[in-house]
């Protein structure tokens, strides 16, 4: 039986239908690009780039400004894949050299790039493990492409296993807001 969303889900999910913004994943190696790179770049934007894989630069294309994007840790230790914060679309889809020519990694562009700009860190970084778990729980969740086609880089996220993500990642703290400390 799908497991029901919680109070702060059904929100999300509403918001989602009443804006049509949609979500999306995003991976990096953090040796490459972390979370920390991303949140000490100017005003938290930087440009989603080197994406080779046609389909990833497919939604890549599909995305839209204020589009949300859950920022997810790949890497070689199973400890280490994990979704670790949001971030938001800052700006769609330009061509190579149609920005500010900085990019996240040495090499260029593969052809285009959008910008995505920091939006929060999960107070709980949601492991991949912890997602494989709920696949049979949360509706929505075993078709994932994270756990379909784990070697995607970008990739659409139902708005349920968003809520789902969100929920287990205990929220996040957002640009310029303090933590609240457990009493």
């Amino acid at each position: 039986m799908p497991r029901k969303a919680k109070p702060a889900a059904q929100a999300t999910a509403a918001a989602t239908a009443a804006t049509g913004v949609q979500y999306w994943l995003l991976k990096t190696e953090p040796g490459e690009w972390s979370w920390s790179d991303q949140a000490r770049a100017k005003g938290g934007v930087a440009p989603w780039d080197g994406v080779r894989n046609h389909q990833a630069m497919k939604y890549l294309r599909a995305m839209r400004t204020g589009d949300r994007c859950l920022f997810y840790h790949s890497g070689a230790g199973a400890s280490s894949r994990r979704v670790v914060g949001v971030v938001e679309v800052a700006r769609t889809w330009y061509e190579e050299g149609e920005g500010d020519g900085k990019g996240k990694g040495k090499e260029a562009a593969a052809g285009g790039a959008v910008d995505v700009r920091s939006v929060g860190e999960f107070r709980n970084p949601v492991p991949l493990g912890e997602i494989k778990k709920a696949a049979g729980e949360v509706e929505g969740m075993s078709d994932f492409a994270l756990l379909r086609q784990p070697r995607l880089s970008v990739m659409p996220v139902p708005a349920k296993v968003w809520d789902w993500i969100c929920d287990a990642g205990g929220g996040f703290v957002q640009d310029g807001e303090a933590e609240e400390e457990e009493p």
